[in-house]
């Protein structure tokens, strides 16, 4: 058997490009590349521990180990393993994960490493899941002993949040699983014995065998009914408890009238028993609830995937140019963190290094790692990639911009759209209503056949049970949130989606939005002053405004940048502060200059001229790309922007838009967005900036950029988590899908209950029968919702498909 194949000119061990000067040990009697020393003694390792069988077994290349292993000395500490690590019989147990296991001979390679150190009493490694298990006594061995084993081998170890957390989620996802696998086994066997009992069509069974057969259904069917079926029985009892009828009190009423009504005839000699319908009933509606929850899982997961990239500890540089381990909460605001190749980093921050590269996948969907300068912003939850990075701390924690992203998006689904609200009214009524047809057709099945009546009106109860109503708008919800965060899009408000699709407008802002972030200085005209001081106050000025211009202004080798104080934003105007003691204007002639407007950007005091800025903008790479895919799906895009006639002529013709208005203040942006809404129109709003924040709150949806303002943010009802415009006609695409399977779902569900209704009260149906049509009609409407979850493809994919979406 040879090697898994390695590319001519990658590293033996990773697979990854060589330098011009590899590393080169002998193997097996001829000479192996290596990318670096690290990847070279992790060969020489595997094949000491006679473990090199992984070079043979592997399908895709390992990690790369690199020179500079972390110092995991901070995993022994007694707070740290006390919150992420329990204790088990002969020592403590912590499960880790990494990002480095890329296929099963990874798994195999871990677990048999690990076992080989001393003190490790037991482990074990999932190549799916990426985790890994480690079990010691820690009288015998530190953790960071087998931990320093994984390193060298190029599975960096990092925690993915709360031990605690982690075990109460696998616990809620093994119930769930146990409660299925119960139901389907009892359901299984009561259905054998169900057959038995109906195939005796002659009444030729003796008694005593059909008791038989029955009490032992009974027994088959009671943990089904209150262990498999907790899950119903509770949410009735809450739903009573709340004066309010649901879909819970109908599913655990009909399998409580089922079990119970069994239960009395097999005591009495009855003819009929129904366990059959009640644990078939239980099963095939937990198989639906928990699509469900898959469904909403996949909603949450990019989430949860930000959230779990946050690392457990950070590498802190203290003022001597030594390092420290420190768990992540003791970061600062104003600490110096050093984040390793291939680590994640800790906090917000600014790139202090000439140059990083940065893998934002998780953060803005971008595959490749994205080229970072100096004074770049960094995001916590991002891979350094390359090279190591040294960045000084701006937020940790709750302020990061991940967890502010975190935190919009879970207040937002603790909100029920109004198409959810709707469709749970719907469905109460339904029940409610139902409650007196179902002691009509008792009363006439009493009266007319009794030995029927029982069950006539079990079957049309559990027929007749809403939960495919219930579960249509749910169930698609879920899973459009879910392919939405896999574009890109993060949903802050619950009826964003369902605006989105309806959309007939968009108005886009101009600078930082369809223009690339980049200005660049065009001409400088100075009135008496300095060009390179009216440079230095314009940039002490536009410094911490946030505004896209600033990049404009900022010198790259001014040691001693000038500082402005009382800065403040005059929204559709510019900026205005002091520098050095006296008071500036940026912005327009007439706010700075008290000039005419001209279009271009003028410093002053507010009287008198000291300097004019020429900028330049140029479109953003993706934008003439998004807007085609827009008017393809139907939407005019509309331009408007506080930038000059000319600049924003210049952006319209470039990207062929014929709606633009130019020096829009927030207060004309709001207005433009009236007077659309005004004619019946459904405006979307695209911007970044604070003086989009009135605009994006007045539109019908809108979406801000994820690089813009938070107040931008907290106004928006999408936020991009990147900067990509090409997400925003795949979740227009989106949208209009999940409006056409919420269609489906809610049409399919009308017509089930419509037919289902009169067939079983007229008992054509079964309540067997009626368990199964019931729960096919929940899982039917399910298994179509989750076929939006395949709408996150990537971005361009989806774009490609977008000229076939119709105007709904």
């Amino acid at each position: 058997m040879q090697d898994a194949p390695v590319a001519s000119g990658t590293c033996h061990h990773c697979g990854e490009a060589l330098s011009a000067r590899p590393v080169v040990r002998e193997f097996e009697g001829r000479p192996r590349p290596f990318c670096c020393d690290g990847c070279a003694a992790a060969a020489e390792w595997i094949a000491g521990a006679e473990l090199d069988g992984y070079y043979r077994l592997r399908s895709a290349g390992g990690t790369r180990v690199g020179d500079d292993l972390p110092d995991l000395a901070v995993w022994d500490r007694a707070d740290v393993q006390a919150e992420h690590s329990r204790p088990v019989e002969g020592g403590r147990e912590i499960t880790l994960l990494t990002d480095g296991m890329r296929c099963a001979a990874c798994a195999w390679l871990i677990d048999r490493a690990l076992r080989r150190e001393p003190g490790v009493l037991d482990c074990g490694a999932n190549a799916v899941t990426g985790r890994i298990r480690i079990a010691w006594d820690p009288a015998r061995t530190a953790l960071s002993a087998p931990l320093r084993r994984l390193a060298m081998l190029g599975y960096r170890p990092y925690l993915a949040g709360s031990e605690a957390m982690e075990r109460e989620r696998t616990r809620e996802r093994r119930r769930w699983v146990l409660r299925l696998g119960i139901a389907g086994l009892g359901t299984l066997q009561a259905m054998m014995f169900a057959e038995a009992l109906y195939l005796d069509f002659n009444s030729t069974m003796p008694a005593a065998t059909r008791d038989f057969f029955r009490w032992l259904t009974f027994l088959l069917c009671t943990p089904v009914v209150f262990y498999s079926g907790w899950p119903f029985l509770a949410g009735a009892w809450r739903e009573l408890r709340s004066r309010r009828l649901g879909m819970d009190v109908l599913i655990a009423g009909s399998t409580l009238l089922a079990y119970f009504a069994s239960l009395l005839e097999t005591i009495r000699g009855g003819v009929h028993v129904w366990y059959d319908a009640a644990v078939m009933f239980v099963f095939l509606l937990l198989a639906a609830r928990m699509l469900e929850q898959r469904a909403r899982a996949v909603a949450s997961a990019q989430v949860d995937a930000l959230a779990r990239a946050r690392p457990a500890f950070a590498t802190r540089e203290l003022a001597d140019g030594s390092r420290e381990t420190v768990p992540l909460a003791s970061l600062q605001a104003g600490d110096v963190a050093r984040v390793s190749a291939g680590d994640a980093v800790p906090a917000d921050g600014i790139l202090l290094d000439d140059e990083a590269w940065f893998e934002e996948a998780l953060l803005t969907g971008e595959s490749k790692p994205v080229h970072k300068r100096a004074g770049d912003p960094v995001y916590a939850g991002t891979v350094c990639r390359e090279r190591p990075a040294r960045l000084q701390v701006s937020c940790t924690g709750p302020a990061t911009r991940i967890s502010q992203l975190a935190r919009l998006v879970e207040e937002a689904q603790e909100h029920r759209p109004a198409l959810a609200r709707t469709a749970d009214r719907i469905g109460s009524r339904f029940v409610l209503g139902l409650l007196p047809v179902t002691v009509l057709v008792f009363a006439w099945w009493w009266h007319h056949e009794p030995s029927r009546a029982l069950e006539v009106t079990l079957a049309l109860l559990v027929i007749s049970c809403p939960c495919a109503l219930s579960l249509s708008v749910p169930a698609a919800l879920a899973a459009a949130h879910g392919a939405l965060a896999k574009t890109g899009l993060l949903a802050l408000r619950p009826d964003a989606l369902d605006t989105l699709a309806r959309a007939t407008d968009i108005v886009f802002d101009k600078t930082g939005t369809l223009s690339d972030h980049r200005p660049a200085l065009a001409a400088v005209d100075t009135f008496g002053f300095e060009r390179e001081q009216a440079l230095r106050i314009a940039a002490a000025l536009e410094r911490d405004s946030g505004h896209p211009l600033a990049a404009a202004f900022a010198p790259d080798d001014d040691p001693q940048p000038l500082a402005a104080t009382q800065v403040a934003a005059v929204p559709g105007h510019g900026i205005e502060g002091e520098v050095e003691g006296r008071r500036w204007r940026l912005g327009r002639a007439d706010f700075a200059a008290g000039r005419e407007d001209d279009g271009a950007l003028w410093l002053g005091d507010g009287t008198r001229a000291a300097a004019r800025f020429t900028l330049e903008e140029r479109p953003r790479a993706d934008a003439a790309a998004a807007l085609h895919s827009l008017r393809a799906l139907g939407l005019r895009p509309h331009l408007a922007s506080g930038d000059g006639e000319a600049a924003v002529r210049r952006m319209a013709a470039a990207l062929d838009i014929g709606q633009a208005h130019a020096r829009q203040s927030p207060e004309d942006k709001l207005a433009l967005v009236k007077r659309l809404q005004g004619e019946g129109r459904i405006v979307a709003m695209v911007g970044d900036g604070l003086n989009d924040a009135p605009v994006l709150a007045g539109a019908d949806v809108s979406v801000a950029l994820g690089e813009g303002a938070s107040l931008a943010h907290r106004a928006a009802d999408l936020v991009t988590t990147g900067n990509s415009l090409e997400r925003i006609p795949a979740a227009v695409a989106l949208a209009r899908r999940t409006h056409r399977v919420i269609r489906q779902n809610l049409a399919w569900a009308t017509a089930y209950n419509l037919l289902a209704l009169p067939l079983a009260a007229a008992g054509l149906v079964t309540p067997w029968l009626a368990a199964l049509g019931m729960a096919a009609s929940s899982l039917l409407v399910t298994l179509n919702a989750l076929r939006l979850a395949r709408s996150a493809a990537p971005a361009a994919r989806a774009r490609a498909t977008m000229t076939a979406e119709a105007v709904p």
